[in-house]
């Protein structure tokens, strides 16, 4: 995205929805005081505008929720509008909840701002969808670009640069290098120099950047034309993207002093990154202490049904094939690894994993366990020390890791969770292997906050109904 560009949608969408929470709670007070006099506990009122305030500028940064905002249509963005209504409210209530001061806080107030920043919020960013648009696409502001290509892919370079160009380039002049096709016209743009000619062009006519897609042309060729553009003040854009299709990703940065260009599948922003780990660490707290509570009953039980100890602990894959050691509570008898052998046969698993419906090596209590998910009460300290996340990718064990190919392995390319779409998918139902991966990496390709929140909402569900592995 053009910087100014990103600029003024942040900033200004950011200021656009300070402005419109202060005037909504402003209205919201006197619908429901008349004045302002006879507000009563007003520090708390005032407080929770504060807070609001607060909620709107972190999450405008930090869940980036403008992104692709001039793209969106009016029922996604009032879609959006709503859900950033929704987590501002609950997170409002939940901070009063805290400081315990819900009691002096108006109810009314609270749903006649809900009502009114919805309606605000809405009808001002599609005002400011087409003021920026008619800004941004102004003879001022439009930003003059010429490309610069070959014969063999100009066709498919002016479809995908006026497909995907933001709404403030314009295509001015087109070049092609290696062939005389001056006055075609290629999907409504007209070639107007050749290889000879092209800088030439460029110095005679109004020109912001250039765009140079000369895939297999001489280097030193192609070094000219880009260090004479910039002698000239024209940003120029290279294409230098040897690999086509696959990647999701594609970076350019600086590595150990080398200009490098960095290829993946899927990238995420760290400030979601920060978000993921801090309800993790929270979450994971949480978990710990529902442990402590429940563990000297479980333990009980554990010891009273089988001799052996009470936690299992045992070597698992993590993130990228770290090993780091999972916990639970013990729910088969000690010699269940020996016997596993035993049992390769009986497998109702297709592929790498064992599963089997009445297995003889879980315990009485173990069953139990089990089917409520009590077992993996534990595995709250995994996600304490960061070897695991409340939602992910279930984590292999280091015999079926071994087996893995390059598809099977991208799985672990995220940090594995206590639950996941494999969880709340009917995981004791899959009998193939190859549709585990399939959910996992269906996780990893759509991660997201939200998706996370309504993986974890969904598992308390399936626990509750006694979904749980057998």
């Amino acid at each position: 995205m053009n910087r100014k560009k990103k600029i003024i949608e942040s900033y200004g969408l950011l200021l656009s929805d300070l402005l419109c929470i202060i005037i909504a709670y402003t209205a919201a007070i006197l619908l429901r005081y008349q004045k302002f006099a006879r507000v009563m506990e007003p520090e708390v009122h005032v407080l929770v505008c504060v807070f609001f305030l607060l909620f709107c500028t972190i999450y405008s940064f930090m869940l980036d929720w403008n992104r692709s905002f001039l793209e969106r249509g009016l029922f996604v963005e009032f879609v959006a509008v709503l859900k950033f209504n929704a987590f501002m409210l609950l997170a409002v209530a939940s901070a009063l909840f805290v400081i315990q001061a819900g009691a002096a806080f108006s109810r009314l107030v609270m749903g006649y701002f809900a009502i009114l920043d919805m309606i605000l919020v809405w009808a001002v960013r599609i005002a400011m969808k087409r003021i920026l648009r008619v800004y941004l696409t102004s003879e001022a502001n439009l930003v003059k670009i010429m490309v610069i290509t070959k014969d063999s892919v100009m066709d498919r370079t002016i479809a995908q640069l006026k497909e995907k160009m933001d709404i403030n380039y314009e295509i001015v002049a087109l070049a092609c290098v290696d062939e005389d096709r001056k006055g075609v016209v290629v999907d409504g743009i007209k070639v107007t120099a050749d290889g000879k000619d092209v800088l030439d062009v460029a110095r005679q006519m109004p020109l912001d950047e250039a765009f140079v897609n000369l895939p297999d042309t001489n280097k030193r060729y192609v070094k000219k034309i880009i260090y004479e553009l910039e002698s000239m003040g024209v940003v120029c854009h290279y294409n230098i993207d040897i690999i086509d299709g696959g990647q999701k990703e594609i970076t350019v940065d600086s590595f150990a002093g080398y200009t490098v260009m960095s290829y993946s599948l899927n990238h995420y922003d760290y400030r979601r990154m920060m978000i993921k780990r801090l309800i993790d660490i929270v979450g994971g707290l949480v978990g710990l202490l529902i442990t402590a509570v429940v563990t000297p009953f479980v333990a009980l039980a554990i010891r009273l049904d089988s001799p052996g100890p009470v936690f299992f602990a045992q070597t698992r894959i993590g993130k990228n094939g770290r090993r780091f050691k999972i916990y639970k509570f013990r729910s088969m008898y000690i010699d269940a690894e020996e016997r596993k052998k035993e049992l390769e046969a009986q497998n109702e698993m297709s592929g790498l994993m064992f599963k089997m419906e009445n297995d003889p090596r879980i315990t009485k209590v173990g069953k139990f366990i089990r089917k409520t998910s009590i077992d993996e009460l534990p595995q709250f300290l995994n996600i304490v020390k960061g070897d695991m996340s409340l939602v992910g990718t279930r984590p292999p064990t280091e015999d079926e890791f071994e087996q893995y190919n390059s598809h099977y392995r991208r799985r672990i390319s995220m940090t594995p969770g206590l639950t996941g779409l494999w969880q709340i998918s009917g995981r004791s139902d899959i009998s193939d292997f190859d549709e585990v991966v399939k959910l996992d990496l269906e996780y990893i390709d759509n991660w997201s906050i939200g998706l996370d929140i309504k993986i974890l909402f969904k598992t308390v569900g399936a626990v509750l109904k006694g979904r749980g592995s057998k």
